[in-house]
Formats: structure tokens, C-alpha cells, sequence
């Protein structure tokens, strides 16, 4: 169980998780190997900052200790750091770039889905742009603006082209070998030095 470090240091450890694989325990005795029981192995200080969905890939940011942990937790919560998806959907529309502003809520009889509600969902905005359009399939960079639970699922499958693979919000009639997201790029200040750090984890599809 070899883990990939994009980088690391004396306060932060950065990783590219894999697809399938939880952000943290599950329920059950089957749901316990995740990102975070396999880091501790190596960094026992390793704490968790924000999450990934189990079907995503890509970068992850983890705090060496409790009082890093609180100082990226609010990086997160103020939004002071940018993130950049790559999702690749079926079609998508002739514009080139856009936004999306869906508030979204969490389905309370159908957990754990997410579902658009303009009375009492929450703010969630994503912008997107198209990086390559083929014959098949579109891939899209995705910029969230807010962080959601399946925030750009939900967008994109309520846009009516969910992601490839996706299933959840999908309507792929063939089985996918994974779902077509991944966490690429994450863009913020380092909490003690100031730094402006760019660390990225190349996307596999």
C-alpha cells in the first residue's frame, strides 16, 4: 500500500489519492482501510483537513499535528484556497466557460445524495471551462467556489450531463471502470512560511 506524496514538510503532507479508496473510516469493519489510516502509518501526527469522495482522485491535504490542522481548516473555511478539478462528461454546451450557482441540500430520506433546492439548499458555485471536446466525450476543467458535499456531481448531472462513470447522479447504461473526476490543483498561502503554493497531482484518464 505504497502512498503517493506530492509533497511534504515539516507542517503539511500532500498526497494523490486513488479512486476507490475512502478519505476516512467508514462505517463497518470493511470501510476502515482509508487515505488517512494509511498516512498515520507513516506520519502518526497526520490529521485529516478536507475530504475527497471515495470515487475521486487526486490531491489531499493533511496537517502534521492538531494546531496545523486548525490553521488549513481555516484556510478552507475562508476560502483562501483555490481548487481545480478535471471531469469529463459526455457533452456539454457550445460555450466555452461559464458558471454554475445550483444551492444545493442533502436529501435526508436518501442519504448520502445531494439533491438542488432553491428554498433551502446552500450557496454552491462552480466555474467551469472546456478543455478539449471530442467526438465521444467533453473534458472540463472545474473550479468550485464553494466546497459542497458532491457539489460538482450534483452541478454537472443537474446541468443534465453528469460525469462518466458517476454512479450515484449518473445514467451511464454501461459500467465504467472509475468515475471521470480527479483533484488536480490546489493553490493557497503556507500557513507559517507565507509561501504561495501550487502543488499538483497529474490526472490519470
Amino acid at each position: 500500500m505504497s502512498i503517493d506524496i506530492i509533497y511534504q514538510d515539516e507542517y503539511i503532507i500532500a498526497v494523490n489519492k486513488p479512486q476507490a479508496l475512502l478519505s476516512v473510516p467508514g462505517i463497518g469493519p470493511d470501510k476502515q482501510d482509508c487515505m488517512i489510516s494509511r498516512l498515520v502509518k507513516v506520519f502518526p501526527e497526520a490529521k485529516v483537513v478536507h475530504r475527497l469522495d471515495c470515487y475521486t482522485s487526486g490531491i489531499m491535504l493533511f496537517a502534521n499535528g492538531i494546531e496545523m490542522q486548525r490553521a488549513l481548516s481555516r484556510i478552507f473555511h475562508d476560502r483562501k484556497i483555490d481548487k481545480q478539478y478535471v471531469a469529463v462528461v459526455r457533452q456539454w454546451f457550445d460555450e466555452d466557460n461559464g458558471v454554475i450557482k445550483f444551492p444545493m441540500r442533502c436529501d435526508i430520506d436518501n442519504r448520502p445524495v445531494q439533491i438542488v433546492d432553491y428554498e433551502h439548499g446552500k450557496s454552491a458555485v462552480t466555474h467551469w471551462q472546456v478543455l478539449q471536446r471530442n467526438k465521444n466525450d467533453v473534458r472540463l476543467l472545474l473550479k468550485p467556489q464553494t466546497g459542497r458535499t458532491h457539489q460538482l456531481r450534483v452541478h454537472c448531472a443537474a446541468m443534465g450531463h453528469p460525469i462518466i462513470g458517476d454512479g450515484l447522479y449518473g445514467n451511464d447504461e454501461e459500467k465504467q471502470p472509475r468515475m471521470l473526476l480527479h483533484a488536480e490543483k490546489l493553490f493557497f498561502e503556507h500557513p507559517v512560511s507565507g509561501e504561495k503554493m501550487c502543488l499538483s497531482a497529474e490526472c490519470e484518464f
